[in-house]
């Protein structure tokens, strides 16, 4: 039976949303392939705690979604392991603000290569593995996507190069792999210091006024990975923040 375990590769996944929406498919039977750019510790450690769980059910794999013989690796590890993929999570990403008249190359490698370059060029080469299994892939947006951030337009155009990647690859992969998209919303704090006011204010912006919870975004994926008739959707997990007209900070 093990051996016939369906395989997941999430980027991004050594903590925060991607560790939760790793933990959430290994507890629903999935190997899962712990994708991390500099997070050696967390990766490892998340890892050993699934093998301890279940033995041989997980790996980690380090890369830089920027470059494209990384790119290669990963995916080429990814189905070396245990012959299979049937899931794509695109969760990681490069997010810091890039006020005009500021921008760089480097901004623009950074930001474009993880949010754009990196999904695009990994489901592609990953694009035979998931035919094989009739599998899918996932791609973490944002739900600013219809509402923009300030200071941010560098991200925001990656993100929704993604958005839109994720529905013309929906067209021209179907009918054997499908792909869907999450737009989260305020679901962890910042990694950056913010102040009480802030938060406040960030949490007067949610229709439901609360931040949300990464179990939130695992749930949507849990939806999406097993709804057979669903492709080419970005769902919003956003408390209804993106409802709003006004941009916050």
């Amino acid at each position: 039976m093990e051996d016939k375990a369906p395989v997941a590769l999430v980027t991004g996944a050594a903590k925060r949303i991607g560790a939760t929406i790793v933990r959430r498919l290994h507890a629903n039977g999935y190997r899962v392939v712990v994708h991390y750019s500099s997070s050696y510790e967390e990766a490892n450690s998340l890892v050993n705690k699934l093998n301890h769980s279940r033995p041989n059910s997980a790996i980690s794999l380090q890369g830089n979604l920027c470059d494209s013989s990384h790119i290669d690796a990963i995916a080429e590890r990814s189905v070396e392991a245990w012959g299979r993929l049937d899931v794509l999570v695109n969760n990681a990403s490069s997010f810091y603000p890039t006020p005009m008249g500021e921008i760089t190359e480097d901004d623009w490698s950074s930001l474009v290569g993880s949010n754009t370059k990196g999904p695009l060029f990994l489901s592609q080469a990953l694009v035979p593995a998931l035919q094989q299994t009739g599998g899918c892939i996932i791609n973490m947006v944002d739900m600013h996507l219809d509402r923009p951030l300030p200071k941010h337009s560098v991200y925001l155009l990656a993100k929704a190069g993604l958005a839109s990647l994720t529905r013309s690859m929906a067209i021209e992969l179907a009918p054997q792999v499908r792909i869907n998209g999450i737009a989260p919303g305020a679901i962890l704090w910042p990694e950056r210091d913010m102040d009480e006011l802030a938060k406040q204010r960030l949490i007067d912006s949610v229709p439901l006024q609360q931040l949300g919870s990464p179990d939130d975004i695992a749930d949507a994926l849990s939806f999406l990975v097993s709804a057979s008739y669903v492709t080419g959707q970005i769902i919003y997990v956003d408390g209804g923040r993106s409802l709003y007209t006004s941009a916050e900070i």
